[in-house]
């Protein structure tokens, strides 16, 4: 199994448009040793040739470009990318679905939770219908449920809900529905082997452990360093836990979950621009380093 970052970074990407953090402004100015990165999304490939897209961002096109494999040029039009999968219905996860609607119609994988959004409070889904069109596959998240999908060869995939809010267009943002926001473990069939990915990670729930504990490779939310870190910038009155993700630092933050897994690879993907590990020469970065965690950066390489 191969796996490619396409882009690492939260919403807004790094750096961000209209941030002057001292990230951005930084890395502006050269004064930052750190890279640009595009907004998160992977591609999984079991034989190398089809491809799994995981979340469409708004920056798909320059991440095809930047990954040739998925443009192998067969004929007049192709494209590598055979299937997609959304792990929630976020702006930064989705929108990249309106730059594939010159193909055919797009093999689509979804809670129903998400294809509700699509449809009512952010119709892309509809929209699309005017287009290329949307192959929608539920996507089942019940305990154990395993699926495979088109260009998945060697492949199987299982859901796993988190807990976290609806993104703010959905008619039922301030009522979490389970699907909202899902996990993914993604096995080779040959080898056994497998990664656990959660972009989006709020809460360590007592159901996730065992896919956690058992994963040979972990990509796992890296947004923020402190759940204050918005608040103490000025640029929010909310804290990361507040809006579903976790931090790294502090008491029960990524950092100590990660620590006791047997995974030999441990990475932290969908990164905001404002979080100190994106400077290579901070001490943040330093102290991951110590605990042998990754940073995600475009065009990440994984082999399993």
């Amino acid at each position: 199994m191969r796996i490619r970052v396409l882009g690492a970074a939260a919403g807004g990407g790094f750096p961000q448009w209209n941030c002057n953090c001292p990230n951005c402004d930084g890395l502006r100015k050269g004064t930052v040793r750190a890279q640009a990165r595009t907004q998160s999304s992977i591609a999984v490939s079991g034989n190398e040739v089809d491809w799994v897209l995981f979340n469409a961002s708004p920056d798909i096109l320059q991440q095809i470009r930047g990954f040739p494999a998925l443009q192998p040029a067969r004929s007049l039009r192709d494209t590598g990318i055979r299937s997609v999968i959304l792990m929630d219905g976020q702006i930064d996860h989705t929108t990249g679905l309106l730059m594939l609607r010159e193909g055919k119609p797009l093999e689509l994988f979804c809670t129903d939770m998400v294809h509700e959004d699509m449809t009512t409070g952010n119709p892309l889904f509809n929209i699309l219908g005017h287009y290329c069109g949307v192959n929608w596959h539920p996507l089942p998240t019940a305990a154990g449920s395993k699926f495979e999908v088109p260009g998945g060869e060697h492949l199987s995939f299982t859901a796993v809900p988190l807990k976290s809010k609806a993104p703010p267009y959905s008619p039922h943002r301030e009522n979490p529905h389970e699907g909202d926001n899902i996990g993914m473990r993604i096995t080779d069939t040959r080898t056994g082997k497998n990664v656990f990915y959660a972009p989006g990670l709020g809460e360590i729930e007592p159901h996730l452990k065992p896919f956690l504990e058992q994963a040979d490779c972990v990509m796992v939310d890296g947004t923020f360093w402190t759940d204050d870190e918005m608040v103490r910038l000025g640029i929010s009155k909310k804290h990361a836990r507040d809006i579903g993700h976790l931090p790294q630092s502090g008491p029960g933050g990524m950092i100590d979950v990660l620590d006791p897994l047997r995974a030999s690879r441990k990475i932290l993907i969908h990164i905001n621009n404002t979080n100190p590990i994106l400077n290579e020469d901070s001490t943040e970065r330093a102290e991951l380093a110590r605990h042998r965690i990754e940073v995600a950066f475009d065009g990440m390489d994984i082999t399993l």
